[in-house]
């Protein structure tokens, strides 16, 4: 990569941030919004879920962005804060450790136990993620599924392959091809199919990244876009913010996997999101998914860091 670094490095076994009393956090208003993001800036690539939500909110609101943002401590400039609403995404920066790491997971621990689990999820660095998992299981239904292990990737410059010249933005005429791909790519990823009717949270989700000219797609070469036709190729700009922009959601129609179509695919998505959207692009991915690991790492992607997920 050139020239730029993400500052995410290991922090150890989960184990080693162990509970410590309830060290108090705060809710976080309006006023604290702008020192939060500057918060999740210190590490962009690991902080760019939360920034991306915190970013909504200073547009919109609170409220209207749909959760409430945690800080830690409970006094003073913020070390440390969580975004809690359809995902639980805790930011601890690298340079928060020690003793001061284990307040800041046992604040948000304490915050998130006063609430309920509002969340399908608990996403964020792997270390953070997993101890505030551990102080919550006792208190919170089981997880379905935890990914311990999900390498964090990123690339700053050119890729390595060619991009396929077939993949373009979406535009408003695809969504009817793009949601039903969605739907796939979910159910593939999760293990159920998300509610994707018209108006539901979902399709309301896709339709505004493409709106938003976040949704990429290689449609069966010959067919317009109006045509229901099968995506070859798809992929998202699930969060923006702080100069990373987040790939989510990339999928290849399984009848067409095993052809090399990824690689070209997400060269054409890094090309255009370092063009026209940020200099950084990321994503994660499940350890154990070698082959989508080597695919991005011919792209170009390095390992920054590592995430991990708790499902519920």
């Amino acid at each position: 990569m050139s020239g730029w670094r993400s500052a995410v490095r290991a922090r150890g076994r989960p184990e080693e941030l162990p509970r410590r009393g309830t060290p108090r956090g705060r809710l976080l208003t309006a006023d604290d919004l702008d020192e939060a993001r500057r918060v999740c800036a210190l590490d962009p690539v690991t902080g760019v879920l939360a920034a991306a939500r915190l970013d909504v909110a200073a547009l919109v609101g609170l409220e209207a962005a749909g959760g409430q943002a945690w800080g830690f401590p409970a006094t003073g400039p913020l070390a440390a804060v969580c975004w809690s609403g359809a995902n639980l995404v805790p930011v601890v920066p690298p340079a928060v450790t020690g003793q001061d790491a284990v307040d800041a997971v046992d604040a948000f621990a304490a915050l998130a136990r006063l609430q309920g689990r509002r969340s399908s999820s608990i996403v964020g660095e792997r270390t953070v993620a997993l101890a505030l998992w551990e102080r919550l299981a006792a208190v919170w239904p089981p997880a379905r599924e935890v990914r311990p292990d999900q390498p964090s990737l990123a690339i700053d410059g050119d890729p390595l392959v060619e991009p396929d010249p077939l993949v373009r933005r979406a535009t408003l005429a695809d969504v009817d091809v793009v949601l039903p791909a969605c739907v796939r790519m979910f159910a593939e990823e999760v293990g159920y199919a998300p509610v994707a009717t018209p108006g539901s949270a979902y399709a309301l989700r896709v339709r505004s990244l493409v709106a938003e000219g976040r949704a990429f797609v290689h449609l069966e070469p010959g067919a317009g876009a109006a045509a229901r036709s099968p995506v070859v190729f798809k992929a998202e700009l699930g969060a923006v913010a702080g100069g990373v922009a987040q790939v989510q959601g990339v999928w290849v129609d399984p009848v067409l996997r095993g052809r090399g179509l990824a690689a070209p695919g997400m060269a054409a998505v890094v090309v255009a999101a370092r063009r026209d959207v940020a200099p950084v692009v990321s994503l994660y991915v499940n350890a154990y998914n070698a082959p989508a690991l080597a695919t991005y790492r011919r792209v170009g992607f390095e390992q920054v860091g590592t995430f991990a997920t708790v499902l519920f």
